[in-house]
């Protein structure tokens, strides 16, 4: 390959920034990358041949780059991207990139507050055993495939589109999924308004014989689809097969998968798909079993970060689980979020057993000392709750060691909560 093919990818190891990056690579592209750190992610890019480059040096771009894509979380004065403008490479946005490279053939586009990774998965499923052979770019690891990217024809895709920051405009939906519309995102959308306001964006870009696939009974969404010309194709009465899955939630996910399969591919037929979501198995850090610790409590793991998320997994674990006392370990996403949603947080949190908080994760943002985790134990607390404030991974650790068969230990969260469930199994006899 022609050493002027290489692209170079500012925060690589980003869940959708991998994806893109395989299908770069499927593309046959030489593709280099940097990271904060090696993870998961990053250790499956490096399988599948990309060159990961551990922190960011302006050594680290190719004088050859031809393209330069960068994660939203990495800023202009990076020293890669700065880099990549002293060279004068094309720079784009993770999103700007993936608009570009699936442009053209037909497009499943997945969006919504709330399940958008599920149900990508759901129909990428029922499409590879239906035999469509459709690419696919998800916002998690698929179970069944070992990945969060999957290669196939170059013109069908089904892609998990993001509402944050109005990004899913920059794709190209000719079935366009809504499962439901909740206000999220607070730090760029004003109010529910807005954000319904990027949801007719979106709609816009569908062609005159596009497909809405939606929940029609939720008011939410209708007032989006006032005037809207395309067909509108509602799921809530899709009838499903029983589900590996469990939640109300997945069946909604479910639902909005078959609808969505039979717009686009009418001739699959009802038997395949419900033989296909019959045997979903979810997806990485969605209600995910990772094992049991030394004195045999369960350990789960979700991305719940949300209070809506959040409140649905606390009572399907405790539906799921009733013998189990659960012990939640929350580590709460986005000061901007945590302070929107307060009073839902420590309501949703209320109904476990025994929570503990860990230090808001900031991720983008700047810290805000007028909201914090131990304010938030302290209202979960005032609602009869049990929470307690830990400072650390390593206190929930020593906390969490102690519990017995007895307890179901869910660590819940958008951020790397999720090691500390692996730390947890480690210690496994």
């Amino acid at each position: 390959m022609d050493k002027k093919e290489t692209i170079f990818f500012v925060g690589i190891g980003g869940i959708g920034m991998s994806a893109l990056a395989q299908l770069y690579l499927s593309q046959g592209k030489l593709v280099v990358g940097s990271d904060r750190g090696t993870s998961k992610v990053t250790e499956l890019l490096k399988s599948k041949g990309a060159t990961v480059l551990e922190g960011h040096s302006a050594e680290h771009v190719p004088q050859e780059t031809v393209l330069l894509v960068y994660s939203d979380a990495v800023p202009e004065d990076n020293v890669e991207r700065t880099r990549g403008r002293e060279l004068n490479i094309r720079e784009l946005s993770y999103f700007e990139a993936l608009g570009e490279a699936t442009g053209s053939g037909v497009s499943i586009v997945v969006t919504g507050t709330h399940g958008k990774t599920t149900t990508t998965a759901m129909i990428a499923k029922v499409l590879i055993e239906a035999g469509k052979k459709p690419t696919v770019i998800a916002g998690s690891i698929l179970s069944e495939y070992g990945s969060n990217f999957i290669e196939g024809k170059p013109d069908l895709f089904v892609i998990e589109g993001c509402e944050y920051r109005r990004h899913f405009l920059q794709l190209h939906p000719d079935v366009l999924v809504i499962n439901n519309i909740e206000l999220d995102h607070t730090d760029y959308y004003r109010d529910l308004e807005d954000m319904q306001d990027a949801f007719r964006e979106v709609i816009g870009r569908l062609p005159e014989k596009g497909v809405v696939v939606t929940n029609t009974s939720s008011e939410a969404i209708t007032v989006v689809l006032e005037g809207v010309e395309n067909t509108i194709v509602p799921f809530q009465g899709t009838v499903i097969p029983e589900l590996l899955v469990k939640g109300a939630y997945n069946k909604e996910n479910a639902r909005a998968a078959k609808t969505a399969v039979l717009a686009c591919f009418p001739e699959v037929g009802l038997s395949k798909i419900d033989t296909a979501l019959s045997s979903f198995a979810g997806t990485w850090r969605r209600f995910e079993y990772k094992g049991k610790t030394k004195k045999g409590a369960l350990v789960y793991d979700d991305y719940a970060h949300h209070p809506t998320a959040v409140l649905g997994t606390i009572q399907m674990a405790m539906s799921e689980f009733p013998d189990k006392k659960l012990t939640v370990v929350f580590h709460p996403h986005l000061y901007s979020r945590t302070k929107q949603f307060f009073d839902g947080f420590a309501d949703a949190l209320a109904y476990a057993n025994e929570v503990l908080l860990l230090p808001i994760y900031a991720a983008r943002e700047d810290k805000d000392p007028t909201i914090s985790s131990e304010t938030l134990a302290e209202a979960v607390n005032y609602k009869k709750g049990n929470a307690q404030f830990v400072e650390t991974f390593a206190a929930a650790k020593e906390v969490l060691e102690e519990k017995g068969k007895d307890t179901l230990i869910l660590t819940m969260g958008a951020g790397d909560v999720y090691l500390l469930g692996d730390e947890l199994i480690g210690v496994v006899e």
